[in-house]
């Protein structure tokens, strides 16, 4: 008997020995034909996954300190640094990640910000008390999306944008938020594309944007007192036109704005608001400026350019109209993010990020050139000088326009043909950069595989004509996009056709879908993460606020016509060509691609035998923000890469 029991003990220790061998995933996953994945997969990534990154978030606007936005445990938020290479004190405490931050003007003794519940971007708006830590929420804690907004020059007023009305169109508030119950709508709109953008000097005046597409934009002058508004950009016109972005000059008499009139690129223009006439300031540049802001003494315009996938920072003399000196940032080629100067300074923040260079936060000092580091995140212990930088690369397409796109190789010691992982940017309206790879270093340097990041056309950065060219009917130019660049994989003595895996989320997880139907036979696998499966369903249940901007790109489904052209190249209708296996992720909050979109799409591949693995976590939205989930993605992500790409 004594026997038997310590037979049994042992039975039972080496089932729980191998219980602990294979990973459990999280409460809040839901898993559907993914099989076990061993421990092992974990400890062999282990500090793939153990990076992170900062982006500024908001200059204090009296010292020399600022707020930015990082993780230090489940999810990102705000955390406070007082100067270069300071510790990031952490000073929120959601459980859902911070999406947006700003102090006022004048006052420090509290700061706005933003967050969702489960990734649904439904943000409402907090005031944080820095003296006692104490959090008042702002907006209507409904289901309704809010977002901060400029605060006025005074500093007690904030101008934001929210949904609450109807759920559909972006309203235009001002609330003063030390005090929740002066909050009361300005404008009154129609259409989910609203936004406030910068007081006047006097605070008299709102500048506000009308986003209708990402090729047509105006701008609105709006009277503060009475709600009043006026359109300062001409609508009407034979070619659309945007304006985005804006900024008074400090003598109110006119605006700086980003404009591609006239022109196929976004340009630096001056509006004067007496006479509504344009003056452009970069016409000698043939590239997209993607960010700028105006000095407090209107002395310096920085702004920065993308000049074939990588950013350039310029300054612009105001007075003269000239370019200054270029600064020398010593940071090699990579993409910078937004730029904003110091309150009554000459110093510049901004974030910056490279295939060598985790996302960090930096400053310039323009008069004196001096380039300071504010933020050191963690690679997990990944020596960044040894990774590979990316190449440009470009195939001609179907009807011969050259497409462009970007190849990351694996080292060295990786002899042979290497399989290929095509990565498609969402957007569309999106373009694939060298910025930092993250936890994607690992298929590079621990699997051998190449990763090709294609800028299809639709794609931004190469003139409003390459994005304009999948709009509507043209959907499909994209995909055969894809079916040119599987071509050219074949024509590389480096590269292996024989095992390519196509990956993308949001649009690019349609275009992964799409791929996946048209050229079955030419991959081996996809991964899909969260993708539009029918394009009629999808423009039906994405929420009410983006409904109609998605419509003017891809199609009006009330139209029995484009209904119809719709349906047809839905990759849902083309399912049955889908035969090699694929991966479907998805978060159950998502507002845009709805999850019954991925749920739809594996039904049908279950029904027809195709092999589908199904990760769906219930605390998410478009795509997994918090870091046990998007480990457990991983972890799944490399064993199915395992056993359909490289096996």
């Amino acid at each position: 008997m004594r026997r038997a029991l310590v037979c049994l003990t042992l039975l039972l220790g080496a089932t729980a020995v191998l219980a602990q061998t294979d990973i459990a995933p999280n409460e809040n996953l839901v898993l559907d034909g993914i099989p076990k994945i061993p421990a092992a997969v974990a400890e062999a990534v282990g500090r793939y996954t153990e990076g992170r990154s900062a982006a500024f978030a908001a200059w204090h606007p009296t010292r020399r300190e600022m707020l930015i936005s990082t993780r230090f445990g489940d999810t990102n938020q705000v955390h406070w640094v007082k100067f270069p290479g300071g510790a990031r004190r952490q000073m929120t405490f959601f459980p859902d990640r911070v999406t947006d931050v700003a102090f006022p003007r004048r006052a420090a003794s509290y700061f706005v910000c933003a967050r969702d519940i489960g990734g649904n971007e439904f943000a409402q708006t907090y005031r944080f008390d820095i003296a006692t830590g104490d959090v008042t929420l702002l907006s209507d804690g409904g289901r309704s999306q809010n977002g901060l907004g400029p605060f006025s020059y005074k500093g007690d007023r904030m101008a934001y944008a929210s949904t609450r009305r109807n759920g559909a169109d972006r309203d235009i508030y001002v609330i003063d938020p030390a005090d929740p119950n002066s909050d009361r709508r300005l404008l009154e709109v129609q259409g989910g594309g609203w936004a406030p953008v910068e007081w006047s000097p006097d605070d008299a005046a709102l500048l506000v944007t009308e986003q209708l597409s990402v090729n047509e934009g105006y701008l609105w002058l709006a009277d503060t007192a009475s709600g009043g508004k006026r359109l300062l950009t001409p609508k009407g016109g034979a070619e659309k036109v945007s304006y985005a972005g804006g900024r008074f000059a400090p003598d109110g008499k006119g605006i700086y704005v980003v404009t591609d009139r006239d022109s196929e690129w976004r340009r630096l223009a001056y509006i004067d608001l007496a006479t509504a006439s344009h003056t452009c300031l970069t016409a000698h540049l043939a590239a997209d400026v993607t960010s700028f802001d105006v000095s407090a003494d209107g002395a310096t315009l920085a702004f920065v350019t993308n000049e074939n996938g990588l950013s350039v920072l310029r300054l612009l003399d105001t007075a003269t109209g000239k370019e200054r000196p270029r600064p020398e940032l010593g940071l090699g080629a990579g993409v910078i993010g937004a730029v904003e100067w110091r309150p009554a300074s000459h110093e510049l923040a901004f974030g910056f990020s490279s295939a060598r260079s985790v996302a960090d936060v930096y400053t310039l000092d323009v008069d004196s050139g001096k380039v300071e580091r504010w933020t050191e995140s963690e690679t997990g212990g990944l020596n960044t000088a040894q990774l590979q930088d990316a190449e440009p690369i470009s195939w001609t397409s179907f009807d011969g326009r050259t497409i462009s796109g970007l190849l990351l190789r694996p080292p060295a010691r990786f002899a042979g043909k290497r399989p290929v992982m095509i990565d498609i940017h969402g957007g569309p309206e999106g373009q694939s950069r060298p910025s930092f790879q993250g936890r994607k270093n690992y298929f590079l340097n621990e699997l051998g595989i190449a990763i090709v990041y294609p800028n299809v056309r639709g794609s931004t950065g190469f003139g409003k004509t390459l994005s304009q060219l999948d709009n509507g009917e043209k959907r499909e130019d994209s995909v055969k996009d894809i079916g040119s660049l599987l071509t050219w994989i074949a024509t590389r003595p480096d590269l292996d056709a024989g095992r390519i895996m196509v990956t993308g989320g949001s649009y690019g997880g349609y275009m992964t879908l799409a791929v996946a139907a048209r050229y079955s036979d030419r991959i081996r696998c996809s991964l899909d993460v969260v993708g539009i499966s029918n394009w009629v369903t999808f423009l039906e249940h994405t929420e009410a606020y983006r409904r109609d901007l998605r419509r003017v790109e891809y199609g009006d489904e009330r139209d029995p016509k484009m209904r119809e052209f719709l349906q047809r190249i839905s990759p849902l209708t083309n399912a049955a060509a889908i035969r090699k296996p694929m991966f479907i992720v998805q978060g159950k909050n998502d507002p845009r691609v709805p999850f019954t979109e991925s749920e739809q799409m594996v039904a049908q591949l279950k029904r027809q035998g195709t092999p589908v693995w199904y990760l769906m976590a219930n605390d998410e939205g478009h795509g997994f923000a918090k870091k046990k989930n998007a480990d457990f993605q991983f972890y799944a992500t490399v064993a199915f890469i395992k056993q359909f790409l490289l096996n």
